[in-house]
């Protein structure tokens, strides 16, 4: 039997509206009513059939479908071209390999980070990868990481203090979505590096803290600049405070902006050694971890442990601004699959016109 959404009544949206907050079936911000026609016309631009299933998003589980997650985008607020980065997003997270269940029921503040590539990124977008690219301004990253969690919460059934745990979450919880930077990059883009073509358009999903800010104002042109930027940003994404140094083995994500990518290119280092120095690097002794963690450093044999279990795990992009900031997410790194990134296509050849659509 096909898995439908539930059809609503009201008298009219600012009702509608009402009664879907006291659902509890928004992210806690005004929605757009999801309205039959509205839906249809986000099902018809996936160019699949509305109750083809997806999967099942946990923790509860709820059966996902393309109508359901048609809906999640309608109440984003996310225009129908939008629509395949959406389903690749959640295609992304329903993979085992993300461990969506135990990732929407930890006490830690992981979310959700969508990384956009390739051609999709103005086909479907134009989805910022500059100026403030994770903050407001931005149509295509707001709705579309919005979207997301929408679908979280009412197919997923991720509701604050009961499904979803997190202790005090972080605001990445409402939308976490950004485009790399090809067109300024030194470096092949972000899916390149994990198997896909470059004329591919892939959106790579992991669950990250938010962001922490990483200052390098160093001379550029030292010799000695590259591998104070590599340390510096190794601090940030595996300080002592972070999952990554205690739990250890996860994954995370380094933004690099383009002036300090153009520091590590000028110095001949490739997206994998930077990788692999920033692996290096997120190291501490058994003494320290068993300072600030007791009952976690007993667990662990090496000393100096290492926080990444191998370069691959520190996934490296180019955006943003030019300037001091660059940004590092560590995460959980917990779950079966200890917060893998899962990298999805975005098929944009299954869309279809719509005819009238504004």
């Amino acid at each position: 039997m096909p898995v439908s959404a539930p059809l609503l009544s009201a008298n009219d949206e600012n009702s509608a509206l009402e009664q879907l907050h006291e659902m509890g079936c928004t992210d806690g911000l005004p929605v757009v009513i999801p309205t039959a026609d509205r839906v249809a016309r986000m099902v018809l631009a996936s160019g699949y059939d509305g109750d083809l299933v997806l999967g099942e998003m946990g923790p509860q589980m709820g059966v996902a479908t393309i109508e359901m997650v048609a809906t999640a985008a309608v109440m984003a607020g996310c225009l129908p071209d939008y629509m395949p980065v959406v389903l690749a997003a959640v295609q992304a997270v329903i993979d085992p390999v993300f461990d969506l269940a135990e990732m929407q029921s930890t006490t830690h503040c992981t979310a959700p980070l969508i990384i956009v590539n390739g051609p999709a990124i103005n086909d479907c977008g134009p989805i910022a990868c500059g100026f403030g690219a994770l903050g407001p301004g931005h149509r295509a990253n707001a709705s579309i990481g919005r979207a997301l969690r929408l679908a979280m919460i009412n197919i997923g059934g991720a509701k604050p203090g009961e499904s979803d745990m997190a202790l005090l979450g972080h605001p990445g919880k409402f939308t976490y979505c950004l485009a790399e930077d090809e067109a300024i990059s030194p470096f092949p883009p972000l899916h390149v590096s994990r198997g896909f073509n470059s004329s591919d358009s892939t959106v790579t999903v992991i669950g990250a803290e938010a962001p922490h800010s990483v200052l390098f104002s160093g001379d550029a042109d030292s010799p000695e600049a590259p591998d104070i930027l590599l340390r510096t940003l190794a601090v940030g994404l595996a300080n002592i405070a972070t999952n990554n140094a205690v739990l250890r083995r996860g994954a995370a994500v380094v933004v690099l902006n383009p002036e300090h990518a153009t520091v590590l290119a000028n110095a001949n280092y490739t997206r994998e050694q930077i990788c692999q120095r920033l692996a290096e690097l997120c190291v501490h002794s058994k003494a320290e971890l068993t300072e600030f963690s007791p009952a976690f450093a007993s667990r662990i044999k090496e000393d100096p442990a290492p926080a990444f279990s191998k370069p691959e795990d520190i996934l490296v992009l180019v955006a943003g601004g030019t300037g001091l900031y660059s940004m590092v997410m560590p995460s959980w790194c917990a779950g079966p699959h200890t917060n893998s990134a899962v990298t999805k296509l975005i098929e944009t050849g299954q869309a279809c016109e719509i005819p009238g659509a504004a």
